[in-house]
């Protein structure tokens, strides 16, 4: 039985992944740098369920994990994916990130198989790829958003274009102009910004898994697989600077 395996001990977190055996931080300095990301990661959850099913549907193809062993994992986090739907899913208390509360239930639930998530993968590029995925998505709900307001304003625009109004220059009336032209100003605006969106969508549609913690895994991994598995454009080949490019889509280019 898959739960007589020796299961995760709370204990097993007292020591946060980052720190080392005899270290430590002091708690005001790790207030300040840490601050609210417990809280922000729950955004993070659903994406990093999604990265989670990618990578171990990848771990099977190069055998690293069995068909039974998939299936047991996908099962799980499928279930741990409804919990975030449903609003049911919490960072317990000495957990310290939405990565280890999902590695955590996993091994719960499944022993020794649910640590064999994180093989061929480092904390960095399962961070990164949560934001690719969290950044990409809302990128496209924006985008979505605001067809709708310039669908609006080009109706606008042409409903108004006979309403006529003064165009100034200097204070001072200068030549006819409409409503309809002001309208439309704004639309052409915001198709100007949905480049720079459009941009910054193409940037957080790169793939880093597989980059680990900048210097790649010496397991066979196949990036190429779960690139396709998450819908992304390409990946970063260079593993160095995919970490390095954290952040970047957020960025005005």
């Amino acid at each position: 039985m898959i739960h007589s395996l020796t299961p995760l001990r709370r204990s097993d977190f007292a020591l946060k992944l980052w720190q080392k055996e005899g270290v430590t931080t002091a708690d005001q300095i790790e207030r300040f740098t840490v601050g609210r990301d417990r809280e922000m990661d729950l955004y993070l959850a659903p994406f990093d369920v999604l990265g989670n099913l990618a990578h171990a549907q990848m771990l099977e193809t190069i055998n690293l994990l069995t068909k039974e062993e998939l299936r047991l994992l996908t099962d799980e986090l499928k279930k741990i994916y409804q919990q975030i739907e449903d609003g049911q899913f919490v960072i317990e208390d000495g957990v310290e990130d939405v990565h280890s509360q999902v590695e955590l239930m996993l091994t719960r639930s499944l022993g020794d198989v649910g640590k064999k998530i994180h093989s061929g993968r480092s904390r960095n590029d399962q961070v990164l790829v949560d934001m690719k995925l969290f950044t990409r998505d809302r990128l496209w709900q924006v985008a979505q958003r605001v067809q709708r307001v310039f669908e609006r304003l080009i109706s606008r625009s042409e409903q108004h274009k006979d309403d006529l109004l003064p165009g100034y220059t200097h204070l001072q009336i200068a030549m006819p102009s409409s409503f309809g032209l002001w309208f439309g100003a704004y639309a052409e605006a915001l198709a100007d910004d949905m480049l720079t969106l459009q941009t910054a969508y193409r940037l957080a549609n790169r793939n880093p898994l597989g980059s680990g913690a900048g210097y790649g895994s010496s397991f066979p991994l196949n990036r190429t697989l779960t690139t396709e598995l998450l819908g992304f454009e390409g990946m970063h080949v260079n593993v160095v600077y995919a970490q390095m490019s954290r952040g970047k889509p957020s960025k005005r280019p």
